[in-house]
């Protein structure tokens, strides 16, 4: 097949962790006879140094004539005042909204080389398979903002948080699909004991899974009784789907099953099949430059894009597969390693070329 990806390294380790995807991803044409062509383009901070925002509408048109997007990381602390009119963040949720991207998929496996590596009990986290489908375009993040004086002394600040039918619905219906193709089971997160939005996503749920998905299992539960739980019986959940804000904070939780923000990828999608894939880890600038980034996640991520947004499933489960290999093997970087005992970056991702180099010679 022929596909176009969009690169956006962004800022930080972005540019060293995308480095090692794309080569990846040109592994896997190779092997697999595919051709793939790379169009670049800024994002984050750096686009703000070059262009006065951190979207450009260049990089826009570049990834709305891409096939998928590949995105690296964004921010730093050049541009953390969070007073600054213009912020690296408002790339990300422009470009989420701008590809109506409303779906986010944050997928946690524990291998058995990785349930040793966890800060949490092997025997609690050895066989984690769970996927969080985070709403990405709702919620307090898109409400509307205000920050006044009511005297001298005293600022009143808001953020409205706002959902409708239709963005619940659109949502729950992915995590249906999904969890369809998994171990059927959906658990739908909310805070519904406080909130309105959160009483209107649990009637919506509820009532798209007995008439349109029988056939699974829902559970509600509350967001606080959630962050217990992942920590306390990662292994029941299956589908976990919840609201922007929630979807946030969880999914960071959830890395730390697996021992490291530097191994979850994540996928956003909307009604299309273009997607945008990145990993779940910040910009990390202080160790930017140092060859140390853990580039999993980010190969991860590109694993997820053969897999939705070009529809090459076998070349997917080869990536992650070599991801696993290299895993096994112990070749990892300083967020895992044990002491003295880390690769570096291109190490890293060289072991995982060559295990799929092997498994590509296989399939052929």
């Amino acid at each position: 097949m022929k596909a176009t990806i969009a690169l956006l390294p962004g800022d930080g380790i972005g540019p060293e962790v995308v480095a090692e995807a794309v080569r990846v991803l040109r592994a896997v044409a190779e092997g697999w006879h595919h051709t793939f062509e790379f169009s670049e383009a800024l994002i984050g901070g750096c686009a703000i140094d070059a262009h006065g925002t951190a979207l450009p509408a260049a990089t826009l048109a570049v990834c709305q004539s891409a096939d998928a997007v590949l995105l690296g990381a964004v921010g730093g602390p050049k541009w953390d005042d969070p007073r600054a009119a213009v912020r690296p963040e408002q790339g990300l949720l422009g470009i989420r909204k701008a590809l109506g991207l409303y779906a986010n998929l944050r997928p946690v496996t524990v291998t058995p080389a990785m349930a040793r590596r966890s800060p949490l009990r092997a025997e609690i986290v050895q066989g984690v398979d769970l996927v969080v489908v985070r709403e990405l375009t709702g919620g307090i993040y898109f409400g509307e903002k205000t920050s006044v004086y009511v005297r001298a002394d005293e600022e009143r600040a808001t953020d409205t948080c706002v959902y409708t039918t239709s963005e619940i619905a659109r949502v729950v219906r992915r995590a249906c699909d999904l969890a369809r193709t998994r171990r059927g089971v959906v658990t739908s997160v909310d805070k519904a004991n406080v909130l309105e939005t959160s009483r209107l996503w649990r009637r919506v749920t509820s009532a798209i899974v007995a008439s349109e998905y029988p056939d699974l299992k829902l559970e509600h539960i509350l967001v606080d009784a959630c962050a217990m739980h992942l920590l306390r019986r990662p292994t029941d959940f299956d589908v976990i789907v919840t609201e922007n804000m929630f979807g946030d904070i969880l999914t960071d939780e959830a890395s730390m099953l697996a021992g490291s923000l530097g191994l979850l990828p994540s996928a956003s999608l909307g009604e299309g099949t273009r997607g945008l894939y990145e990993p779940i880890h910040g910009s990390a600038p202080d160790i930017a430059g140092q060859g140390s980034a853990n580039p999993l996640a980010t190969i991860l991520s590109a694993a997820l894009l053969l897999r939705y947004s070009l529809g090459l499933e076998d070349e997917a489960r080869a990536v992650e597969e070599a991801v696993g290999v290299t895993l096994a093997a112990g070749i990892v970087t300083a967020d895992l390693a044990e002491p003295g005992a880390a690769s570096s970056t291109t190490v890293v991702a060289d072991a995982v070329l060559t295990a799929l180099r092997h498994l590509a010679t296989i399939a052929a």
